[in-house]
C-alpha cells in the first residue's frame, strides 16, 4: 500500500498534532490526576466532573465553545495569538488544542487510577524522613505509577489522532495545514472515486489505533504485575 505525498503529509500532520497535544497537556494532566487521586485539590468533585465534560459533550459543541472562548475577538484569543504569532482558530495550533481538550479526560482518568493503586503509606515514609511532597512524588509516586502514567499518555495520543468534531470546528479542514487523518478520510469519502484513498487512510488510522491500544494494555498489565 503506497501513499501519495499528500497522504503522507496528512499522516505527518496528524502525528504532529497528537504529539503536541499530549506534550502540552501532560503536565496539567499529571498534576490534576495526582490531586484527584490523593484528594489534595479543593472541590475535587467539581474538578473531576469538569474534566469529564468533553467525554459527554458532542465534540462539535466542545470545538464551538473553545472557539467562542479563544477566538480572535476575545482577550484570551489575542494573548494566544501574540504568543504563537498567529490565531488559534484555523491553524495547526488550534487542531492540537482541540485534540488535547478531547483527549484530556482519558489521560487524567488513566493516570489517576495508576496513582490511586499506590499505597499512601509509601509516600508517608518520605515525610517521616523529612522529605516534602515533591520528594514523595519524585521518588515514590512517579516511579511506581510510571507504567500507568505512560498508558494514559498513549491512550490520549490515540484519541488525539482520531479527533474529528472539535477539530473541524476550531481548526477547519485546510489541506496541508489542519487536515488530519479523520478529516482527510471524511473528505475522500465525499469525493468522486475517493474510496481507495479513504481506505488507505483508514488502514493507517487502524494501525495507529491498534498499536496504541496494545502498548497501553501492555503497560497497564505490567503496572499491575509490579504492584502485585
Amino acid at each position: 500500500m503506497l501513499l501519495s505525498p499528500e497522504e503522507w503529509e496528512v499522516v505527518a500532520l496528524s502525528l504532529r498534532v497528537a504529539v503536541v497535544a499530549v506534550l502540552a497537556s501532560f503536565p496539567f494532566g499529571l498534576l490534576i490526576a495526582y490531586g484527584l487521586a490523593r484528594r489534595r485539590m479543593p472541590a475535587s468533585f467539581l474538578v473531576e466532573n469538569l474534566i469529564q465534560i468533553p467525554l459527554v459533550l458532542p465534540p462539535v459543541v466542545t470545538g464551538l465553545l473553545v472557539l467562542m472562548l479563544l477566538g480572535p475577538n476575545t482577550g484570551a484569543g489575542r494573548v494566544i495569538e501574540a504568543v504563537f504569532n498567529g490565531p488559534v482558530a484555523f491553524s495547526w495550533v488550534g487542531a492540537s488544542l482541540a485534540a488535547a481538550i478531547v483527549a484530556f479526560p482519558l489521560m487524567v482518568q488513566t493516570m489517576r487510577v495508576a496513582i490511586e493503586q499506590i499505597d499512601p503509606i509509601l509516600e508517608e515514609a518520605i515525610f517521616i524522613e523529612g522529605g516534602g511532597a515533591w520528594q514523595a512524588f519524585r521518588y515514590v509516586t512517579f516511579p511506581l505509577a510510571f507504567r500507568g502514567i505512560a498508558a494514559g499518555v498513549v491512550l490520549a495520543f490515540a484519541r488525539a489522532v482520531g479527533e474529528f468534531g472539535a477539530t473541524i470546528v476550531l481548526a477547519g479542514n485546510i489541506p496541508g495545514k489542519t487536515r488530519t487523518l479523520p478529516l482527510a478520510i471524511f473528505t475522500r469519502m465525499n469525493q468522486v472515486e475517493g474510496d481507495a484513498a479513504a481506505l488507505r487512510l483508514v488502514v493507517i488510522a487502524l494501525v495507529i489505533s491498534v498499536a496504541s491500544l496494545v502498548v497501553s494494555a501492555l503497560l497497564t498489565r505490567r503496572a499491575h504485575r509490579a504492584e502485585a
